[in-house]
């Protein structure tokens, strides 16, 4: 493979006119497919839990109640709603909702039928608003219709706010904030690491085509494949931040050979052959261990994990073939100046005899760290965060407020019995003992009258639970309604009762991936394990890297815990009050960061390998290593924790922990692990680091990354 990636780069580069015309031509390919792509959907089916069991029965029997809801809440300070006014204020906005496109119903709560819809002092009231459609499939404009039609209650003095997976689609913000955060940084970064303009320019230029291509190629996919809505943000989050590294590894080694006296076509030979084939395999590492998320047996979150291997894939590609070519056509501004840029660095070489020096102190203390930072994770709580965590001026967070003060802290978080029942006389009286056995349940704050379906062969019920949605009480009623309330209630009747719900369906998707959780931590870490095994024809190596990478993902897990969960300077970041971490972001978080610590881990060894080979000791090798890519790693990891760190600025609390969480990690990885820990612990290893038993390596197959 190495000696394919240095003709490859040879030749674009020496011909890169033609290259670039080539290149031109399969942008447009990949537009036109991108062009014909479907639509991104948010289907977080959990197949076999009973959730999505109750969520079936319902939009196989409930068909108008199948699209998404939004929440109308009318609040006063003095007062009540019923006062002539407001309350003529009210229904007209109501009225004005109920005309609107894709609004299947709505209920006055001044109404005949909206009794139960004002609180008992009579200063709050909510509407709910049913659609056809999903939220997705509407786009903003449905949630700012809804924002018009609350200023006609608001010009009466009352208070309306809007909750909701429709209004959650219309507080998406349409200018990419984060990206454009990480790309100033980057460009500051690669000006300070090259001192050349035309290098920040091509590395830059570089990563954008491949991580654009990838985004298409993303999108083309989502015509096959139901990817989450935010699989594009979690994908240009990740490809973004190693585009940039991948470039800046590759142009790093290009312009060393450079000033090492190789022409152009030699030089981006060379820096292929070595710092390109380290790419490869950095980037297969990411692939496996996010692709690996389809081991967990749970659609969304496989797909969450296809969709942004697809767009590491491609800039890690891109890398490869699209950088030689840019560097060709560059060549003459890409030389450096002063010769000093490219050599291999006094100060780090100087880091490298002081920790090689004392490599056990500097392991231990480095082990101490990790650990310390990792201690919160001990108290890790999974939950689903709500609107109760956004920002307190929002109308989200207002609405939530509202409700929780007219009616209860369970009535965000209200669950949903869906039952199957024998049409007639026996279907209502069974649906009745259900009822009322719910009602006695201690928890319980209130249960809705059951709704029959036309055919009276299925009833629903709406659950209010007495504590909120993220209290462990909640998640324990859902267990109790499930193993002894309802199993009793319908004993000796051909009945069948689910419990859904958003509340039940984080607690189901938790169980599960908990139950696969060891399955894919076990894949991930094995494949990688034997892919650096192959890479590096060696057994401690691989092996050390995987340890030390398990702790410093422990590390940034407990970091989020203590901003998230516990509260640590969350109100910084735009979030409210304690934050459960939603159960798949450490699964998706594990994905990621092994990956991307394996990256390093890759570039890191690769040039103490090579310098190994060239002759150098242990010791020796472990410095010369750290001299020369050293400032690359800290440059690239600089840029990748920025990237990250742009995306808490993201409404969403779920990309915001993903987001401070990889941030952490990479700082984590870069300045304690690849600075400290690792060349500490080549220097203990010493000559067994590069050794292999013969059996192993006979079965593995020969990646050579220096290009021998």
């Amino acid at each position: 493979m190495a000696h394919l990636l240095a003709r490859l780069a040879a030749a674009a580069a020496t011909h890169w006119k033609r290259s670039l015309a080539l290149v031109v031509v399969v942008l447009v390919a990949i537009g036109g497919l991108a062009a014909a792509g479907g639509s991104f959907t948010d289907d977080f089916k959990t197949p076999g839990t009973e959730s999505q069991a109750a969520y079936d029965l319902l939009a196989e029997r409930f068909p108008s109640a199948s699209g998404d809801t939004a929440t109308l809440v009318f609040r006063v300070d003095d007062g009540t709603v019923r006062d002539r006014e407001r309350a003529a204020a009210i229904s007209r906005t109501v009225a004005a909702v109920a005309e609107q496109p894709n609004v299947s119903g709505v209920v006055d709560p001044l109404g005949r039928d909206g009794a139960q819809q004002i609180s008992r002092d009579g200063r709050i009231a909510y509407a709910v608003v049913q659609y056809d459609r999903p939220a997705t499939g509407l786009g903003a404009e449905a949630g700012k219709r809804l924002e018009e039609a609350s200023k006609i209650a608001e010009s009466a003095g009352v208070d309306a706010d809007r909750r909701g997976a429709i209004v959650d689609q219309a507080e998406q913000g349409s200018v990419p904030i984060g990206e454009l955060i990480g790309i100033a940084i980057a460009i500051i970064v690669l000006t300070l690491v090259f001192r050349s303009w035309a290098a920040m320019a091509l590395t830059l230029i570089s990563a954008l085509i491949a991580l654009a291509v990838g985004v298409m190629l993303l999108a083309f996919g989502a015509r096959f494949v139901d990817f989450p809505t935010f699989a594009p943000t979690l994908g240009v989050m990740i490809g973004l931040g190693v585009g940039i590294d991948y470039a800046l590894l590759i142009v790093g080694r290009y312009r060393e050979q450079l000033v090492a006296g190789d022409d152009v076509g030699t030089a981006a030979a060379v820096a292929n052959r070595t710092a390109g084939t380290s790419v490869i395999a950095a980037g297969a590492i990411v692939v496996v261990a996010i692709g690996g998320l389809l081991a967990t047996g749970i659609p969304f979150v496989g797909r969450m994990g296809v969709g942004s291997a697809i767009i590491v894939a491609a800039v890690a590609v891109g890398a490869v073939t699209v950088l030689p070519v840019l560097m060709g056509a560059f060549a003459k501004r890409l030389r450096p100046r002063d010769p000093a840029h490219v050599a291999p660095s006094p100060r780090f070489a100087r880091w490298g005899e002081f920790v090689t020096g004392r490599p056990w102190r500097a392991a231990i203390a480095g082990t101490l760290v990790l650990l310390v930072l990792a201690t919160p994770f001990t108290a890790l709580r999974l939950g689903q965060p709500d609107d109760g965590n956004d920002a307190a001026s929002s109308t989200t967070r207002q609405a939530y407020d509202g409700l929780a003060e007219g009616f209860g802290p369970g009535f965000n978080g209200q669950l949903v019995l869906a039952a199957k029942v024998p049409a007639g006389a026996e279907g209502r009286a069974a649906v009745e003992r259900v009822e009322r056995a719910v009602a006695n349940t201690p928890g319980v704050a209130s249960v809705s009258p059951a709704q029959l379906n036309e055919r009276g062969d299925a009833a629903a019920l709406q659950v209010v639970p007495s504590t909120s949605p993220q209290d462990e009480r909640t998640s324990q009623l859902v267990e109790r309604l499930r193993s002894d309330v309802l199993p009793r209630a319908v004993t000796g009747n051909d009945v069948e009762v689910y419990v859904g719900g958003a509340t039940a369906t984080f607690e189901d998707l938790a169980d599960r991936i908990a139950g696969r959780l060891p399955l894919f931590i076990g894949l991930v870490v094995s494949l990688s394990v034997l892919l650096l095994m192959a890479v590096f024809r060696s057994l401690w190596v691989p092996l050390v890297s995987a340890a030390f990478n398990l702790l410093s993902i422990a590390a940034a897990y407990g970091v989020v815990v203590a901003v998230f969960q516990w509260g640590w300077g969350s109100s910084l970041l735009g979030v409210d009050g304690e934050v459960p971490i939603v159960s798949f972001v450490p699964l998706f978080m594990f994905a990621v960061l092994f990956g991307l610590s394996m990256d390093y881990n890759v570039f890191l060894q690769s040039r103490i390998r090579e310098e190994a080979l060239a002759g150098a000791g242990p010791r020796e090798s472990v410095v010369l290593g750290l001299a020369r890519v050293a400032r690359i790693i800290l440059a690239a990891g600089a840029i990748m924790t920025a990237v990250f760190l742009g995306f808490v600025t993201d409404p969403e609390v779920v990309v915001k922990t993903i987001g401070l969480g990889l941030a952490v990690a990479i700082l984590i990885d870069v300045v304690v692990v690849r600075l400290v820990i690792a060349p500490a612990v080549m220097t203990i290893l010493g000559e067994r680091a590069w050794r292999l038993p013969r059996w192993l390596d006979r079965a593995l197959p020969r990646i050579a990354l220096e290009g021998t």
